[in-house]
């Protein structure tokens, strides 16, 4: 690790590098996300509304899930100090209340001379991928530029 916070400086990342985040979606956890995002889509916060959906029921909004890639991304791979250039979402399947998120993001390709790491990301629930995609982020280096 470098001292940039506990964060990664470029050196010290390589292919196939790995980490986690797991959260559990609770009912004051959207009611949250709803307040701080402004999406109040009743399909996230009305039961009865969500009930008359394809989803039978109430579903966490997309980018909450979508924020625990973020966490990793910014706090363990690469961490503290890294910026997010660009990030690519597909959401293949709901996530509810009690649900346990599990957001991984893996490192695929790094790039030397523009500092750039890319990462492929998904977010699993009770073993079924619920989100997938690839995140591009900048990463400090040791080097001066």
């Amino acid at each position: 690790m470098g001292s940039i916070d506990e964060g990664y400086f470029l050196e010290d990342l390589s292919i196939g590098m790995e980490a986690a985040y797991e959260r559990e979606i609770t009912e004051d956890l959207i009611e949250k996300f709803a307040e701080v995002s402004g999406d109040v889509n009743p399909v996230h916060m009305d039961e009865e509304f969500a009930k008359g959906t394809r989803f039978k029921g109430r579903i966490a909004h997309g980018l909450l899930t979508a924020s625990f890639v973020s966490t990793v991304l910014g706090t363990k791979l690469p961490g503290p100090g890294s910026i997010y250039l660009h990030q690519d979402l597909v959401f293949r399947a709901p996530v509810r209340i009690d649900d346990v998120v599990t957001a991984s993001v893996k490192i695929e390709k790094i790039n030397w001379h523009r500092k750039v790491v890319t990462l492929s990301c998904k977010c699993v629930v009770n073993n079924r991928v619920v989100m997938g995609g690839q995140a591009v982020m900048m990463v400090p280096s040791r080097e001066k530029s």
